[in-house]
Parts: structure tokens; sequence; C-alpha cells
């Protein structure tokens, strides 16, 4: 648990859990870990879920305690007046040190299961990104969300020609057997609910992903290393 009060809870996901459950899925989901915690929202099995993370994804994650902290934080993510912040590791690197990438995202009409540019039902979707560190083949990056469509940083990685590495489900190497994306949501910054309290909290990347960038020649441009 990262912070905790009354009206929301701020959690670091680890990869492989899944966050809301879903028809066929048996394992344990962190919607049913905190459930008896959450609150708000339409749909009872995602009770409290302002935003989610893909299952190989891990790091910080907002839940709401009330109805009206998940109302209030929902409007907030749309205004996008929500800082989410990850680090990603890529194969290759982009053109630009830095760069917007502005490029609607929906279903894949050939793969449901997976995401694309201009897929089925595609809505806005921006992504802002900066390279940190060169890395051999591969390029550290901190990424920014300003929208938050479902595979969003995944998908426009690889749509810029620089998949994420670990990530074989968009065409990613994962020559260190991560066996998930190496992404990390490592900071959110927002307004209190409640308070009106501006709070950033942050979370480090894991040992498992410290140690592929170390092996990788890497890890010092890394915050908080």
């Amino acid at each position: 648990m990262i912070f905790e009060d009354d009206e929301l809870l701020v959690v670091d996901k680890p990869a492989g859990l899944v966050v809301h459950p879903a028809p066929g899925l048996v394992e344990p989901t962190l919607a049913g870990i905190f459930g008896d915690d959450l609150a708000g929202g339409e749909d009872e099995s995602r009770a409290g879920v302002v935003h989610r993370l893909d299952r190989g994804t891990s790091g910080l994650m907002l839940l709401a305690r009330t109805p009206e902290s998940h109302s209030k934080l929902q409007r907030a993510i749309e205004r996008r007046e929500v800082e989410r912040t990850y680090l990603a590791l890529v194969s290759g690197s982009p053109r630009t040190k830095s760069g917007r990438i502005d490029a609607p995202i929906g279903r894949s009409p050939r793969e449901r299961h997976r995401m694309a540019v201009d897929g089925a039902g595609a809505r806005e979707a921006v992504t802002h990104f900066e390279v940190l560190e060169t890395i051999g083949d591969c390029s550290l990056l901190q990424v920014k969300l300003e929208t938050g469509r479902t595979h969003q940083v995944r998908v426009h990685m690889k749509a810029i020609g620089t998949p994420i590495v670990g990530d074989t489900t968009y065409g990613g190497p994962d020559p260190y057997d991560l066996g998930r994306p190496f992404l990390h949501s490592t900071r959110l910054a927002f307004d209190h609910p409640g308070s009106g309290e501006w709070l950033e909290l942050e979370s480090p990347l894991p040992d498992q992903l410290m140690r592929v960038l170390q092996a990788a020649g890497g890890a010092d441009s890394v915050p908080g290393s």
C-alpha cells in the first residue's frame, strides 16, 4: 500500500495480477483483494477501480473507497488532470529524444485480444515520451499519458517502431526472458477528491526490471536509483 485514507487507496500492483474479474477467470484479482474497501462505479465487479493496468504491467493504481471519490477521480482523469507517468524499456530508439503520439486506438479487427491504431471503434489517444537513456539496442523512456485507452502505451510504442521489451503481444523482443512487458507505472499526481490537496506518489522499478537494466548496462538515469 502506497497511500490510504477514508476516500481512496493507491496500491503498487505487481506484474501478473489481474485488476478485475472476467468470465472464466478463477485466479485472484486486485478488485477482489480490496473489494470490501472499494466503492463507486456501475459495475459491482469493478467497484472502486478508477483506472486499470494490464496484467503484465506493474506499479501505481488509484482506487476509490466511496462513490463520491470514484466519480470525482474519474472526472479528473477525463479532464486530464491526473498525471500518470510510466517507465518503459523499448526496442530500438525513437527518431526524436521526446515527442507526442496522437493516434486513435480501437479494437484490432483480426485479433480481438489486441488493440490497434485506427482499430474498430477507435477513440482519441495521446501519449508523451522522453528518452532517458540509450542502452545498447534499447531505450529507456519516461512516458506520460494524456488519455487512457486499453494497451495505450504498448500500442503507441509499437506504432512508432519501438515495441516494449518483453511485450511479445505487440512484437517486442524478450531477450531477458521477462515474460512481461517492461512497463511500470512509476508516478501518480492528482488533487485529493476530498481535501483538494495535491498528492504526488511514486513507485521505484521492481527488482526484476532493475536487474534487466543493470544486465543491459544501464540504470543510471532511472529516477530514484
